[in-house]
This record gives C-alpha cells, sequence and structure tokens, in this order.
C-alpha cells in the first residue's frame, strides 16, 4: 500500500511539476527572447500610421477605392475577417467557383482598363486559403498601377517604382514566389514614396 501511495505521490508532483514548466515557464521565457530578439514581430508586425494601428503586414485588408491597389478576393467571413479565416473551398470543377473567377476576371479588366480578353493573374480573381493573404504577385500589381497612378495624378513609373520597393523576394532567394505587399505598398503611396 505505501508504494502505491508513493507512485501517486510521484505521479502528482510530476504532473504539477511538468504543467508548471510546460504551461508556465516555458511559454514566459520563449515570449522574453521574443520580446528582446524580435520586438516588432513577436507582437503581430503592427503597422502604425500617425500614432494609431491600422493594421498587420501580416494580415491582408481589403481596400476599395480605385486610388489603392486591392488585394486577392477573400472568402473570410465579410471579407478579411481574421476570426473566420478560411477559403472558398470549392473546387475547379465547381460551376459556382467557375462562374466565379470568370466574374471576378471581367470586374478586374474593366475596373483597370483592360482590353477584355485581356489575361488576368490567379490571385486577382482567387482568394487565398486562409482569405488573409497581405501579398499579390507582382504582375497583379502592374496591372493596376495604370488606375493607381491616374486616380493619384502620379506619373505610371513612380507607381511602379514604389511596387519594387514594396516587393518581397523569396525567402533565402528561392523558397516561394516574389509578392507585393498591399498595404504597405498603399500606405507607402498614401506616404507620397511614391513621387520621390
Amino acid at each position: 500500500m505505501k508504494s502505491i501511495v508513493q507512485q501517486l505521490v510521484t505521479s502528482v508532483v510530476a504532473t504539477i511539476a511538468l504543467g508548471l514548466i510546460v504551461s508556465g515557464a516555458y511559454p514566459v521565457v520563449v515570449w522574453g527572447i521574443a520580446q528582446a530578439l524580435f520586438p516588432a514581430k513577436a507582437n503581430g508586425s503592427l503597422i502604425e500610421r500617425d500614432g494609431k494601428v491600422v493594421g498587420s503586414a501580416l494580415l491582408g485588408q481589403g481596400f476599395a477605392a480605385p486610388k489603392y491597389f486591392h488585394p486577392r478576393p477573400s472568402a473570410a467571413g465579410k471579407g478579411y475577417d481574421a476570426t473566420s479565416s478560411s477559403g472558398t473551398n470549392l473546387g475547379p470543377t465547381s460551376q459556382k467557383f467557375l462562374d466565379g473567377v470568370k466574374k471576378a476576371a471581367e470586374d478586374y479588366r474593366q475596373e483597370n482598363g483592360l482590353a477584355a480578353d485581356a489575361r488576368v493573374p490567379v490571385d486577382a480573381v482567387t482568394s487565398s486559403a486562409s482569405g488573409l493573404d497581405p501579398h499579390i504577385s507582382p504582375q497583379n500589381a502592374l496591372l493596376q498601377a495604370g488606375r493607381v497612378a491616374r486616380e493619384r495624378g502620379l506619373p505610371e513609373e513612380a507607381v511602379r517604382k514604389a511596387i519594387a520597393q514594396n516587393t518581397d523576394q523569396p525567402d533565402l532567394g528561392f523558397l516561394g514566389e516574389p509578392g507585393v505587399n498591399v498595404m504597405m505598398l498603399n500606405l507607402a503611396l498614401d506616404r507620397g514614396l511614391a513621387s520621390l
């Protein structure tokens, strides 16, 4: 009987000790290291404008005004809702998906003053898996450059320069594809960086 009680006490003490380490000490140590070495990233890569948080460099936001670059479509909640992140879950054989892509492509061409048969980048007409992707392809951004330049009264070359400055290259130079962070690009244009 004494060995059973000893084993029970040992098990309870080990469970409490491991719980404190794994659920208490370890997260605090990781949080402290992250705050010391990467405070901006550890706090969500928040973007401030005039002292107010306007978003995160890691999450897409909806921009609808013609003077802004538009992000990928979003299927997250009512659009870019971080509490309802998801894709459409419609496959390439779904008629609803095909009709949606066709309509989105027509709208994209019209919005950007493109020919009725102009090729449209896939990321301009389909949502990402999360619905919160902050990036668009450089091709998508370049097709929108003319509209944005006209709406802002800027030379198109200045807008193209801003696109190049806000294009993230693949990690380690070969992992992934280049992407243009829409939020960062729109904020740069708002600050007037494109006219420099």
